[in-house]
């Protein structure tokens, strides 16, 4: 009786630590600055873009009122994966107390779960850098194309109904005017129906690099242009949010240091890149007959991908376009 009892509270407190290790990681993330993070009811959902109305027009005194709508974009499917795993709390570490071993198994059995989606999210972004249209993790291949057809990071991202192709893989290193040239692209995406979209990028997203630090931090780290002798004024100062994401490393290519930008809002509003948990983790514990063991089990079903591909464009990439 008084072992069964003493298992019942180390589940309580295993439980409570799961929940609290759980909210902790939430708040650490970066997916939720990367990703539009969404939750679903659904085996999968269609991901869609929509065009821009074409505005009012003048039609004189009395005029009959002209014709708009919308039309649909490129679509793409997102259909959510299972994901497992599971540990064991031996009857005799529960009896003898040991309550260091108890709390480390739970510890490093939520940080693989968090640490799993950080991978899974940098491997994705990791191989749109690379121009990739799939990424491996752990031997199942996943779509990471934007809703288009192509890459996320292209040099000729189609139409869907009007105008030219658009760039938004560039080949240019990072510097202060590779940052200004590269969000003036940016600003000048058009949409699926050649409508100006007022994108504009607030994010700037690069891995772990020594050098790539410095030049990021030098160019908007100071009011006064750090490449004039006379200080003139740097606009880029105060402007950029920075994400320095070293998961990112092991998914890019070896000494290459390519540089994002990103636009926060328009990544929320219309889902460049999303990210929907069908099934947030849940753990159940059971005691295995054989062995009296507390297993715990972990189960989730999540999936991310690449939609609207004018939230993101790329500096540093080898097969870019120079920047304009």
């Amino acid at each position: 009786m008084r072992s069964s009892a003493a298992s019942d509270v180390y589940k309580r407190q295993i439980r409570m630590f799961l929940e609290q290790r759980g909210e902790q990681f939430e708040q650490q993330s970066v997916l939720k600055d990367l990703f539009l993070m969404g939750t679903s009811d659904n085996y999968g959902d269609m991901l869609t873009t929509m065009t821009a109305m074409s505005g009012f027009e003048p039609v004189g005194e009395n005029g009959a009122y002209p014709a708009d709508g919308m039309q649909e974009g490129y679509r793409k499917l997102l259909v959510y994966d299972t994901w497992k795993d599971s540990f064991a709390i031996s009857a005799e570490m529960i009896e003898d107390s040991k309550l260091m071993d108890l709390k480390k198994q739970p510890a490093a059995f939520l940080t693989g779960y968090n640490r799993t989606r950080e991978m899974f999210g940098a491997a994705l972004l990791g191989n749109a850098i690379r121009g990739n249209a799939a990424a491996q993790y752990h031997g199942k291949s996943f779509d990471i194309n934007a809703a288009d057809g192509v890459t996320l990071f292209h040099t000729a991202h189609p139409p869907k109904v009007a105008g030219d192709n658009q760039c938004n893989s560039f080949k240019d290193e990072f510097s202060v005017d590779a940052l200004g040239k590269l969000e003036t692209a940016m600003h000048l995406f058009r949409g699926d129906n050649d409508e100006i979209l007022d994108v504009a990028p607030d994010t700037i997203v690069i891995p772990e690099n020594a050098d790539l630090k410095k030049a990021v931090f030098a160019a908007i780290g100071a009011d006064k242009d750090p490449v004039t002798a006379n200080n003139a004024f740097n606009y880029q100062y105060g402007r950029w949010t920075v994400i320095v994401w070293s998961y990112l490393n092991q998914f890019i290519a070896a000494g290459t240091k390519p540089w994002l930008l990103l636009d926060s809002k328009y990544n929320k509003t219309y889902g460049g890149a999303v990210w929907n948990d069908r099934i947030q983790l849940a753990v159940r514990s059971t005691i295995d007959e054989n062995t009296d063991a507390n297993v715990w089990r972990g189960r989730s079903r999540f999936n991310a991908t690449f939609n609207d591909w004018r939230a993101f464009a790329a500096g540093g990439i080898a097969s870019g376009n120079d920047l304009p």
